[in-house]
């Protein structure tokens, strides 16, 4: 009989993993406590966008292959092995990880099972929580039901999620038994069939894979980033530097382009949650050097607000165009975003400012509704005194000065990405600004 999955939790990871295994052929059930937001996944609508998955939803919707449900106990009685994708937020005023909607889902699921059934852990979360919840799993689970936890870490990166769920660069098993072992080997039978690797190791280093990845990854941008603040200041340019260095494969180019910086969902929480962890175990020194790679990364919001205000000497009543909100693009999340934060504070600072983002202007304006929302570019740099492109869309990667200069009334662009030909803008007469090129240069 074919095994029957549960995926908890509907937000980003969990509704793209719920589409994709339908996509594999699997029954999928997909729960959250939220009303609203299965009921609208159930009429085949994704809250969120992410390229190629709203097809995914309604195609299995349609089929009958996959459907929410805010119930666990038809949760229990419905799936073999179930996921946990819920979420794990910064806790409030602290660095560490709120396992508050872990624990609840764990204890929710565990107490409705109805059969032996496997678990799998894909939330990120600080290392040592699987044996604290396999615990847990042991105390909530009705008599005569077995139930046997596993870790499977998650590697999405937004915009390209769908590939990344169906066809990805490796699978992380941290589990006890040969049993949850074959089990998932059976869930991933299709990407192991191209030769994704499978690392089947312990709960710990299961655990850390994922923040280590994502610690890796905040290291080589913020190193970059750190090297544009030399560049600026002697004259250098920072994209050669990039390209030079990036020729070596023990280094490589990509996560080199130096720019405005890292945000998102994960990056800046997951590397504060790791030193708060680490600190934890008594390891107070191991992770400092994290510290000062997020302080790298905010002063580069600084440094493009800088830049805004060396072209303007005043930024009271100026107006400013901001191209992109979303932390990268194809997306429509502005959590931690480096874009949006620079925007909010141009205009706390006394500027008007228009902003548009092809996806992520609704989000932007959830949280910071006094920007000036625009439905176009067009838009949004009429008689702009500077033009910013903050998140790299290819529509703005591929804009012309021809297309803006009538429409602006001063032709100044802070290119906080480094993605524009600067000698077209600088012969067409605009005065231009990037991350990690002298001013002027």
């Amino acid at each position: 009989m074919a095994l029957r999955l549960t995926v908890i939790g509907t937000g980003y990871l969990g509704a793209t993993h719920a589409a994709a295994m339908a996509e594999l052929g699997f029954e999928v059930l997909g729960v959250d406590v939220d009303p609203t937001k299965i009921q609208s996944l159930n009429d085949g609508d994704l809250p969120f966008h992410e390229p190629g998955l709203p097809e995914l939803l309604q195609r299995h919707v349609s089929s009958g292959r996959l459907r929410f449900t805010t119930s666990f106990e038809e949760a229990g009685a419905f799936g073999d092995v179930h996921f946990i994708a819920v979420g794990t937020p910064q806790r409030a005023g602290e660095h560490s990880a709120d396992l508050t909607y872990v624990d609840s889902a764990i204890k929710s699921l565990s107490a409705s099972l109805t059969k032996d059934s496997l678990i799998v852990g894909k939330s990120t979360v600080p290392v040592g929580t699987a044996r604290r919840l396999e615990t847990l799993v042991r105390e909530t689970t009705p008599p005569g039901v077995r139930a046997e936890l596993a870790w499977n870490p998650e590697f999405l990166r937004e915009g390209f999620a769908v590939e990344d769920t169906l066809r990805p660069d490796r699978l992380v098993i941290g589990c006890k038994s040969d049993t949850a072992e074959r089990r998932l080997r059976e869930v991933y039978a299709y990407s192991l069939s191209l030769g994704t690797p499978l690392i089947c190791t312990d709960y710990e280093t299961a655990e850390l894979v994922k923040v280590a990845a994502n610690a890796f990854l905040a290291t080589k941008i913020s190193f970059i980033n750190a090297f544009s603040e030399v560049t600026e200041v002697v004259g250098g340019d920072i994209r050669i530097l990039a390209d030079a260095i990036g020729h070596d494969k023990r280094i490589g180019r990509q996560f080199l382009n130096a720019g405005i910086g890292f945000g998102g969902g994960c990056l800046p929480k997951d590397i504060r949650a790791l030193q708060a962890r680490v600190s934890e175990l008594g390891l107070d020194r191991t992770m400092t050097f994290l510290n000062e790679i997020d302080e790298v990364n905010l002063r580069r919001r600084d440094r493009t607000v800088f830049l805004v205000e060396e072209l303007l000497e005043n930024l009271e009543g100026a107006q400013i165009a901001v191209l992109g909100t979303a932390f990268k693009p194809n997306s429509d999340d502005v959590r931690d975003s480096p874009a949006l934060d620079v925007a909010a504070r141009l205009y706390a600072s006394g500027a008007e400012v228009s902003v548009y983002d092809p996806q992520a202007n609704s989000n932007s304006a959830k949280r910071f509704p006094r920007l000036n929302y625009c439905d176009s570019i067009i838009e949004a740099t009429e008689e702009a005194d500077v033009v910013l492109l903050l998140t790299e869309w290819q529509q703005f990667k591929e804009l012309q000065p021809a297309q803006l200069e009538s429409l602006v009334r001063r032709k100044n662009i802070v290119d906080a990405r480094n993605v524009l030909n600067v000698c077209q803008w600088e012969e067409a007469g605009w005065q231009y600004r990037a991350l990690g090129r002298k001013s002027g240069s």
